[in-house]
């Protein structure tokens, strides 16, 4: 029985080769996320966009939204851009910061370490409850 053996095709070569693809290719819409113990950081670069044209929203204290947005009706953005991100569970809404430098956005969006819990009103627990299962 004979197998077939390889042969190296010149699109192989040219496809993989460093000297033509030096740098990655990045998707323009493409956001880089980090993360250290104090907070979660997503940085985007956006040349050409004016501050005013950047909109940094949290929706549903959920979802993070990064997008461009015409600040009068007569311009549009140098560049139209959309992320959404679904935030972490344990984060700080209200400490959410965002800054533009050189093109560069950056939004800081800290951790909390307080648990986002739920507080029950001993007065909505009736007298006398039901046992519904027991533990094994």
């Amino acid at each position: 029985m004979e197998f077939p053996t390889y042969q190296p095709s010149p699109w192989n070569y040219l496809l993989t080769s460093p000297s033509i693809f030096s740098y990655p290719i990045i998707p323009e819409n493409y956001v880089h996320w980090t993360q250290n113990p104090e907070s979660h950081i997503f940085s985007a670069d956006l040349p050409g966009v004016r501050k005013e044209e950047i909109k940094v929203e949290v929706e549903d204290s959920k979802y993070l939204i990064i997008r461009t947005e015409a600040v009068d009706e007569s311009t549009k953005p140098a560049r139209s851009f959309m992320r959404k991100f679904r935030l972490p569970g344990m984060i700080n809404i209200d400490g959410i910061s965002a800054g533009y430098e050189d093109g560069v956005l950056t939004v800081t969006v800290p951790r909390s370490f307080t648990r986002r819990g739920f507080f029950i009103d001993p007065a909505d627990i009736p007298e006398r409850l039901e046992i519904l299962a027991r533990a094994a």
